[in-house]
């Protein structure tokens, strides 16, 4: 366990327990502009929820790698960020918005990317088809997440490009959330009340796809012309293209890192991210 957070392992009252000191949390924001660029009552809710994040989830290196406090503090805030305006999952007087969260509680950070061996069934045939996957995280239902520290610690350079692997994997968390909801079929996160002004919960799944739809086919489009007619490549990550399930949390890295890129490139999407993000 890493030094700064060894105390939490005995302290009764946890989250009370796991002030963020200066010396790890203004470096951090040196190191992640998007985190700077906060205002200062966002920026200190964030180190709040970081905290608090800290206190709840257990970190394993994998592959010899040591986690310093630092390494979990940037992943603890990058985790955070998709929380900070998102109300709680659920209502009433105990809600909490780490709930979102709540379906797990380890962290395996690898050095580098991981290769998994995956199978796939031709439906067709029925023949099974093995092959290899190069990943840099990984959310599980109601597992761990799984992530490259090398992706995490470009974070800084990478928001140019609108790409943070941490937000993806943990926005992959919440959209998890909809596989427990009546109201938020695979593909659409639970959605707030009166979200995007509709009036009922089938309403508003019904908005949601009505403009995440259109955006995907547009973006996959371009992805095509890209990689097999020599068109401009994407801002967005290409990966996005894969399928509507993938191409959420890779909008959700830009929104996230590069909010004004974004605007531009998805102008559509502004207003529907805005309305789950930032829904209270």
């Amino acid at each position: 366990m890493w030094s700064w957070l060894k105390a939490l392992a005995s302290a009764p009252a946890k989250r009370q327990a796991a002030a963020i000191p200066d010396k790890l949390w203004l470096p951090l924001l040196e190191e992640l502009p998007f985190l700077a660029a906060l205002a200062p009552a966002e920026c200190e809710k964030l180190r709040g929820l970081a905290a608090a994040f800290l206190a709840d989830k257990e970190f394993h290196g994998a592959g010899g790698l040591a986690i310093t406090d630092a390494m979990a503090l940037s992943i603890a805030a990058q985790a955070c960020l998709p929380l900070l305006h998102l109300r709680p999952l659920q209502p009433g007087p105990r809600a909490d918005v780490l709930d979102w969260y709540g379906d797990f509680v380890g962290i395996v950070v690898h050095p580098g990317e991981v290769v998994a061996r995956r199978e796939a069934v031709d439906d067709a045939t029925g023949v099974v088809h093995h092959y290899d996957e190069v990943l840099s995280g990984e959310a599980m239902d109601g597992g761990p997440v799984m992530l490259s520290w090398d992706e995490v610690a470009r974070a800084g350079d990478a928001m140019v490009h609108g790409t943070n692997v941490v937000v993806h994997e943990f926005v992959h968390k919440i959209a998890m959330q909809g596989h427990r909801s009546d109201d938020a079929p695979g593909g659409c996160p639970p959605l707030p009340r009166g979200f995007l002004g509709t009036r009922s919960a089938r309403a508003a799944v019904a908005a949601w796809f009505a403009a995440l739809e259109p955006a995907y086919q547009a973006f996959r489009e371009k992805v095509i012309i890209a990689e097999r007619f020599s068109g401009e490549p994407t801002w967005l990550d290409p990966y996005g293209a894969e399928s509507l399930d993938e191409f959420f949390p890779v909008a959700c890295e830009a929104y996230f890192v590069n909010r004004t890129k974004f605007a531009q490139e998805f102008p559509t999407l502004m207003p529907v991210f805005d309305g789950l993000f930032r829904s209270r």
